[in-house]
């Protein structure tokens, strides 16, 4: 019994030390932005203009810059993860090979962000570049559309391995009567497994969205480090982690870093409110699946 009594106080203490750690790090971000809380309001999110020289900072070139990048890299990270979680989950029942896709995407998630930068930088820059002329677009090459596919090939591993467990998750004798009853496997997984699954990979996707809102160096290396609002997807722009990354060690004066520190509050509710509602959704298709 006091074994059991210790584990179990260790546990309440380890969660009640993981709730301590996350309101320090909203009460530290909130009191250090309260100088540009007081100096801007609410119009900090919706102001245009970033100029520490003239002392005037606004958030929404790179709340824009953020929504742009994750979203377009959702959308197109979005039929590669599903088709990978169908495959591995469906389709490729032979364990070695599963097992070697599996690896792959496991290498994806493991390889470091800074990496997938440089990669984009080499290769996707001149690539994007060459299609811009095509399309006579200005060839900055660097802008949100580079920065979104670099990283949507980074969330990729993460919306398919939720998508592969939740389809793991649909009950088997469902499937079994859609085959007695003459459906292919085609059918099966788009008339069963699919809307049966559907809440759960949705909320894979917004777990995926939720770590492609904070992801920072592969993006600053690649979306051209713009604080102007974005006229295009081919524009150069920041994201919020981008903007912090390049200015915060440079910041000139209290107001400036004060602003910066409150991008990150901004960016910090942001990623838990996305990532809450994907676990939320997920446990619940968990729930009732069991």
């Amino acid at each position: 019994m006091k074994t059991d009594s210790l584990f179990r106080f260790i546990l309440f203490l380890s969660g009640a030390l993981l709730l301590v750690l996350l309101g320090a790090v909203f009460l530290t971000l909130f009191f250090s932005s309260i100088p540009s809380i007081k100096s801007f309001g609410f119009l900090f999110v919706f102001g245009k203009d970033w100029n520490p020289i003239s002392k005037e900072f606004g958030a929404l070139p790179f709340l824009i810059g953020t929504f742009l990048t994750s979203t377009a890299a959702l959308l197109f990270s979005l039929p590669f993860s599903l088709a990978i979680s169908i495959l591995l989950g469906e389709y490729l029942s032979n364990p070695f090979f599963s097992a070697v896709f599996k690896s792959v995407i496991e290498l994806l998630a493991g390889i470091p962000s800074v990496i997938y930068g440089f990669w984009g930088l080499f290769v996707l820059v001149p690539v994007v570049r060459w299609l811009e002329l095509k399309i006579h677009v200005l060839p900055y090459g660097v802008g949100i559309f580079t920065a979104s596919l670099v990283l949507s090939i980074m969330i990729i591993p993460y919306s398919a391995f939720l998508a592969i467990e939740i389809l793991k998750l649909v009950p088997p004798e469902i499937k079994e009567a859609a085959y007695s009853l003459g459906a292919t496997r085609y059918e099966v997984v788009k008339k069963v497994a699919l809307p049966y699954s559907y809440s759960g990979i949705f909320g894979g996707i917004l777990l995926a969205y939720g770590r492609a809102l904070g992801e920072t160096m592969a993006v600053t290396m690649v979306i051209g480090n713009s604080d102007f609002l974005p006229k295009s997807l081919f524009s150069p722009g920041n994201t919020i982690a981008s903007v912090i990354a390049n200015e915060f060690t440079e910041a000139a004066g209290r107001l400036h870093l004060s602003s910066l520190i409150e991008l990150g509050l901004i960016l910090f509710v942001l990623t838990a409110v996305t990532n809450i509602l994907g676990d939320l959704i997920v446990k619940k298709m968990s729930f009732q699946e069991s």
